[in-house]
């Protein structure tokens, strides 16, 4: 063992016991040492680590802390070096006077209270990115998208992944452009009011513009969700983020659910649905919302009249897109059953 070694432990318990300093809550040792011997900018307080000794809490300070250890020479005869622990904190001041100090301040049990947070579990992106590719809304205006598939370069009637096609336009395009390529189904009603809310339409894949002559366009078929035919229309590509931030409406939001995806009578957990509520409604990608199922209607045998049972909670739907009117979104939870009509409405704090 080192003379170092040796002292370092018992001239450090010197340096907190040190009688003539000692104050209410904090030990403080000083010397006629100036502040041009401290480092410049040190980081303040100094939070003693296990196994620490002397020379490490004065090389933090000091330039030279073979300089300091005359401080505590006079407190040699202290045996005890159990004095500091981990977590203790020491600052040097050189501005209480002349001579600078040490002080420890031993750490105390705090109470910290925050605002309740959610936290939220882990999305899976791939569920996210499938349901956002093969599914969405529009306007009934925009079924004819911007252009269509004209033909292919071998004369096939069905196009996929990698084949080459030529596509007509209606606005201009740069090479390397993406485009979506789709096909409108069904007009969805609103369940209640019977209006309509949008086209929806089937994603097929998705077109590389990779040339243009004589007004026609070649492209790149760079993605092929179900087999791409003449005729398919295309519209600017969506740019999809998986990785959605979670949020919650800030003001009371009701609707209801308008569709299954592949037209299902009942859908559950990990199933696409569409929901009457939209961009006018303050509905955006990420917020969570929940499903309620409607009360039953049954008798009342003890007054003999009918009692509308309260709506129940039967799950939890991620909002994958919004349009105007209506928005896509991915079933995250289910403990029942969902059907159209279904309610849908602002999910509770948890």
């Amino acid at each position: 063992m080192t003379l170092k070694q040796l002292f370092l432990p018992t001239i450090l318990a010197g340096l907190l016991l040190s009688s003539p300093f000692l104050y209410a809550g904090e030990h403080q040792v000083a010397d006629t040492i100036g502040a041009s011997n401290v480092k410049a900018n040190v980081s303040q307080p100094y939070i003693v680590k296990k196994g620490d000794t002397l020379w490490d809490i004065a090389n933090h300070f000091f330039k030279d802390p073979w300089k300091w250890l005359k401080i505590w020479e006079h407190n040699l005869y202290i045996t005890n070096p159990d004095l500091i622990y981990p977590g203790n904190k020491i600052w040097f001041d050189g501005s209480r006077s002349s001579q600078g100090g040490l002080s420890m301040v031993r750490p105390h049990p705090e109470v910290i209270i925050r605002p309740v947070e959610r936290i939220e579990g882990n999305r899976d992106s791939s569920l996210l990115l499938t349901a956002l590719q093969r599914q969405g809304f529009i306007q009934p205006g925009q079924v004819q998208g911007v252009g269509y598939i004209v033909d292919s370069r071998d004369d096939r009637l069905n196009y996929g992944a990698h084949d080459m096609v030529y596509l007509k336009l209606s606005q201009p395009a740069k090479v390397g452009t993406l485009f979506d390529v789709f096909r409108s189904t069904d007009t969805v009603l609103d369940p209640h009011r019977g209006n309509a809310l949008g086209v929806l339409i089937r994603h097929m894949g998705q077109i590389r513009i990779d040339s243009l002559e004589d007004g026609v366009y070649r492209g790149t078929v760079v993605k092929a969700f179900e087999e791409i035919s003449r005729g398919d229309r295309v519209k600017p590509a969506r740019i999809i983020d998986p990785h959605l931030v979670p949020a919650y409406p800030e003001y009371p939001l009701s609707g209801a659910v308008i569709y299954i995806r592949n037209d299902a009578h009942e859908a559950a957990q990990h199933q696409v649905i569409g929901i009457n509520l939209g961009l006018k409604d303050g509905l955006k990608a990420g917020m969570q919302m929940s499903i309620y199922k409607a009360g039953r209607l049954v008798r009342d045998k003890v007054s003999g009249g009918d009692v509308l049972l309260p709506q129940e909670r039967i799950g939890e739907a991620l909002v994958l897109a919004a349009q105007h009117q209506a928005a896509i979104a991915l079933i995250t939870k289910s403990t029942a059953p969902i059907n159209i009509g279904d309610a849908i409405k602002n999910s509770p704090a948890q």
